[in-house]
């Protein structure tokens, strides 16, 4: 029956580090497809090693049995960087960073200030690159590129990896054929994971939760979105989508500005995962309603078709200097057409037409444009510039970005 868990099973045990090392190699247990980054450094690697060699606890990985399109498949849930530094100190190499290093593409802060602590560059590596090149120790060391890797001497015999043992639990679900079931089932296991494991990039932890309904991938990241940026302090953060998505939801939901996301100020980005678990399960939620009767058979494409065709036709930037100009700018304009299902009916490429009681009016795209800049300007001067995080200054932002742009709307086909 669906939604029952009573044949769901897990399995506790371990292997050799050996093993679990021929496992990887073999592809007999794999990555899930968000997991893109190893962020461990070369240090911590090592202490892992020693860890091992003074036989001390470390904590067991998660692996999990998945059914993805008819095929079987044993993905790590949680021990990525625990079973690469085994892999890695096994072939006694580590990636060059400068080789694999990329900029990480942040969401715009909900402060905008800048993460001081957080390194700006990642490593988008993944044991990936090793496993295609060969499946056994001396085949890998040949095709290696030494401009890829550096070596490091961990000093191990083989004996150190037939003698040395990591724990595992093992999840089965009932994956009797009904997606939905495997699908609630890893829905309360990433949340567990998430909650109780190292804190995850948001990135990551999101990415983790959009696997469980890969369909859904564009719902919450569309491509058009991904040229929106906020650059400050140098640098550029992405246009997160799910931010507000999650909080017109809300507000959709309950008709109240002053409740939505209440009680989550200091942690907004649960709040946003609780959106995705809500969108992804399908399930009436108090705070966001329920994802089928907004849209239905999970018909979205064409409104966002819409909202990016309106993008361009009003010539919205797509850099902006802070929170405050992008909230002012997209939290009435997705609300319109994405929730409404509005139109903003745009004349010759400069005008747009709207109606005004019984008459027609016009106004031009660039004076409309204006108003919103002299509404930026207001916030700006206010308390919004000093902390735009402050949830009553979202929500004001939020009310009064809905309000120019309910003014415009094709009131015909509200």
């Amino acid at each position: 029956m669906a939604g029952n868990f009573m044949e769901n099973r897990v399995y506790y045990g371990e292997y050799t580090l050996k093993h679990w090392i021929e496992l990887i190699l073999n592809k007999n247990i794999i990555l899930p497809d968000y997991q893109r980054h190893f962020v461990w450094s070369d240090e911590k690697v090592k202490t892992l090693i020693q860890t091992f060699s003074n036989k001390q606890f470390i904590p067991p990985v998660t692996i999990g049995a998945f059914k993805i399109d008819g095929k079987n498949d044993n993905l790590i849930l949680d021990g990525q960087q625990r079973l690469t530094s085994i892999l890695l100190a096994y072939l006694g190499l580590y990636p060059n960073k400068d080789k694999y290093s990329k900029p990480l593409e942040s969401y715009v802060s909900e402060n905008d200030d800048e993460d001081d602590d957080e390194d700006p560059c990642i490593c988008e590596w993944t044991f990936r690159e090793l496993t295609k090149k060969g499946s056994n120790r001396d085949d890998l060391i040949k095709k290696i590129n030494n401009a890829e890797y550096k070596s490091l001497d961990f000093n191990l015999d083989d004996e150190f990896f037939e003698k040395n043992f990591l724990g595992f639990s093992y999840l089965v679900p009932d994956i009797s054929d009904d997606a939905k079931i495997q699908q609630k089932y890893y829905s309360s296991v990433f949340r567990n994971i998430n909650i109780q494991g190292q804190t995850l990039l948001p990135q990551e932890s999101r990415a983790s939760l959009y696997f469980l309904d890969k369909e859904l991938t564009n719902f919450f990241t569309p491509d058009f979105c991904q040229k929106i940026t906020v650059k400050n302090f140098g640098n550029k953060a992405k246009f997160d989508f799910v931010r507000y998505l999650s909080l017109l939801s809300h507000y959709f939901k309950s008709q109240n500005k002053n409740i939505v996301a209440r009680s989550y100020k200091s942690k907004m980005e649960q709040y946003y995962e609780q959106y995705i678990y809500c969108v992804v399960n399908d399930e009436e939620s108090k705070l966001f309603g329920k994802f089928s009767e907004i849209f239905p058979n999970k018909e979205y494409s064409s409104r966002f078709e819409l909202l990016k065709q309106t993008i361009n036709n009003l010539k919205i930037p797509n850099e902006y200097s802070s929170i405050i100009d992008l909230d002012v700018y997209f939290f009435g304009l997705i609300y319109q057409i994405i929730f409404n299902k509005n139109e903003i009916p745009i004349i010759d490429n400069t005008k747009i037409k709207f109606k005004d009681g019984d008459s027609i009016k016009y106004i031009e795209i660039d004076e409309f444009k204006t108003k919103i800049d002299e509404k930026i300007n207001i916030f700006k001067k206010g308390a919004h510039k000093k902390s735009p995080s402050n949830l009553q200054h979202l929500r004001k932002r939020m009310e009064q970005s809905i309000k120019l742009y309910e003014k415009i709307i094709d009131n015909e086909n509200a």
